[in-house]
């Protein structure tokens, strides 16, 4: 198995560098490279690394259940171990930590050591956070990991940089992308929404682009999603979870993609399943999107959470669960009406990747809005057309002819070219990579002179 190449490497060459750094807790999915990651970076900047992993080993747990002091802790890390840890050279690493409540609360009296680097990683963290008796706060680091992005897969497939920075200028600059690029793109694009972002999964396409061996791949990790939910979730709502996870592409292959509770439970009510729906979002493996009453920042004041779309955390995953044999005709390249929902859900993926809060409009007065994005003060209109119409549309045209609100920038993502038609700017799919936020300027200070006061 390669090495893939992820974005998250310099996040964790920059928390290495920090000079009082606290634990690093990765958080996410299960099955997003998180432990393959850490341990390659372990290889390459630190001379001695610990691994302690509380699900194949639960008898680690061992090392905390004394009293959770630096000393006592390292003593018995060191002796479960059979080793001695480098002081200043050493990096540990505990794995799948949220089996070993202890050893979160731990983490404060071993920073505060300071004699080794700790990162944490763990895939169901936010659906336990009520087992932890004191969180580390000031003490820990948290940084979310989600599946590969379309630029990551890009890298995996060999994609040159200086083909990536041609299309980012063409992405700033709105100027057309040469055809022949153009067109090798978009089948890369259409090859990420079957394959998806897992990296074993990804690893797999790369070495033998045998799609049926990716599918076997995706199907042992939604597998694994629904042990998971019988692992974790509590009493009955681990019916309850189950059938909303299974439902999630269905529902998304309705006309207008939204979560009709109905359809999983007919006497269901929102506030019996509501806490369905944020397990899944915790656990990283559902990514909601809820309407918005208008499309003016802020929009988290404008969220109305009884209506809302529930995308799967990753294409991959949403195709392989599908059922219907999909992946032929999105790779023959016809994303049309029927696929909607997988091309909608790989965007909705690709905005969560960075950062965003997901949100849509809708309203029988203007239509619907794919989605509508708070970047800074601003926010931005986004509609996704998978058909040769994608110059149609009529939801857009309303809202941006409404005087009194305010956007930034309008955009269509579509097959076609780059090119600007008045305030819509048309995007190819895979352009998505290259929306970010606004970026902090660094060494940005802010002195107030109170001289005079």
């Amino acid at each position: 198995m390669i090495m893939l190449r992820r974005r998250a490497w310099d996040r964790l060459l920059s928390w290495k560098e920090q000079k009082d750094k606290k634990a690093l807790c990765i958080i996410g999915a299960r099955q997003t490279g998180k432990t393959t990651l850490v341990r390659q970076f372990a290889k390459e900047n630190y001379e001695c690394f610990a691994e302690i992993n509380f699900i194949t080993d639960p008898g680690a747990a061992s090392i905390f259940a004394d009293m959770l002091e630096a000393d006592t802790v390292i003593t018995n890390m060191t002796a479960y171990l059979r080793r001695p840890l480098i002081p200043g050279r050493t990096l540990v690493l505990l794995d799948e930590i949220q089996e070993c409540p202890e050893a979160r609360t731990a983490i404060k009296f071993l920073v505060e050591d300071g004699r080794f680097d700790y990162i944490e990683t763990g895939s169901m963290l936010g659906v336990r956070y009520k087992e932890v008796r004191s969180y580390p706060v000031g003490y820990e680091e948290i940084y979310r990991m989600y599946p590969m992005d379309i630029e990551e897969f890009l890298w995996a497939n060999g994609v040159q940089d200086r083909t990536i920075e041609y299309l980012r200028d063409c992405f700033e600059k709105s100027v057309p992308v040469s055809e022949s690029v153009h067109t090798t793109l978009n089948k890369l694009f259409m090859s990420y929404m079957v394959v998806g972002g897992m990296p074993q999964v990804v690893n797999t396409y790369v070495e033998t682009h045998d799609i049926g061996r990716v599918v076997e791949n995706q199907n042992e990790i939604l597998e694994l999603y629904r042990l998971d939910i019988s692992k974790y979730a509590h009493g009955n709502d681990k019916l309850k979870i189950r059938a909303v996870f299974d439902s999630i592409p269905s529902q998304l292959n309705d006309q207008n993609r939204r979560f009709i509770l109905k359809k999983v439970d007919e006497n269901g009510r929102q506030n019996r399943y509501e806490n369905s729906f944020e397990w899944l979002s915790d656990a990283g493996v559902a990514l909601p999107c809820y309407n918005v009453t208008e499309p003016q920042p802020p929009l988290k004041l404008n969220e109305k959470h009884s209506l809302f779309k529930l995308f799967m955390g990753d294409t991959g995953l949403l195709c392989a669960a599908c059922m219907e044999n999909i992946q032929f005709d999105i790779l023959q390249g016809r994303a049309d009406v029927n696929l909607g929902s997988v091309l909608e859900n790989t965007m909705a993926q690709e905005l969560r990747a960075k950062g965003f809060s997901l949100s849509y409009f809708s309203s029988k007065k203007y239509g619907e809005l794919d989605f509508v994005i708070q970047r800074g003060l601003s926010v931005d209109l986004l509609e996704i057309k998978s058909g040769n119409d994608y110059k149609k549309h009529k939801a857009l045209d309303r809202v941006l002819s409404v005087g009194q609100w305010k956007f930034g920038d309008a955009y269509v993502f579509c097959k076609g070219n780059v090119e600007a038609a008045g305030d819509v700017k048309y995007m190819p799919w895979y352009m998505i990579m290259f929306y970010r936020r606004p970026e902090i300027p660094s060494g940005l200070k802010f002195e107030v002179d109170i001289s005079g006061i």
